[in-house]
């Protein structure tokens, strides 16, 4: 733990205004995936008030199927983007099985790109 412990150390003397402005840019960032999803009436998710990701429950059967397709079959300019099936954070089978988490951990113009393609590819997704 010695590691964690200089860590530690210097996070004592990191001024107030860091912790701000950090908060401040996570909030962007969250809306800017949230608001995205809510761009879908179909799709369910609440808005995080502590996390740096989402999970959005799909109007599809399987997001371990999806989240395959989006990687392997649908790009928009030769792009596309990468979530995580949600079934895998859950300890009850099951759950989650039609949930993907999303991560927003880039920063906003590539974040409002991805979210564009996820939300493509979303839709070409239901209508192949």
């Amino acid at each position: 733990p010695t590691i964690d412990q200089i860590a530690a150390n210097a996070a004592i003397d990191i001024e107030e205004q860091y912790f701000h402005e950090v908060l401040v840019e996570y909030k962007k960032r969250r809306d800017i995936v949230f608001d995205a999803l809510q761009s879908n009436p179909d799709i369910i998710c609440k808005k995080p008030r502590g996390a740096f990701y989402i999970i959005a429950n799909l109007p599809i059967e399987d997001a371990e199927d999806f989240v395959k397709w989006l990687l392997t079959d649908f790009s928009i300019d030769n792009e596309t983007v990468m979530v995580a099936p949600a079934e895998g954070f859950y300890a009850t089978p099951g759950l989650g099985k039609n949930e993907v988490r999303i991560a927003y951990v880039l920063n906003e113009e590539a974040l409002a790109k991805a979210m564009n393609i996820f939300i493509q590819g979303l839709a070409a997704y239901q209508n192949r």
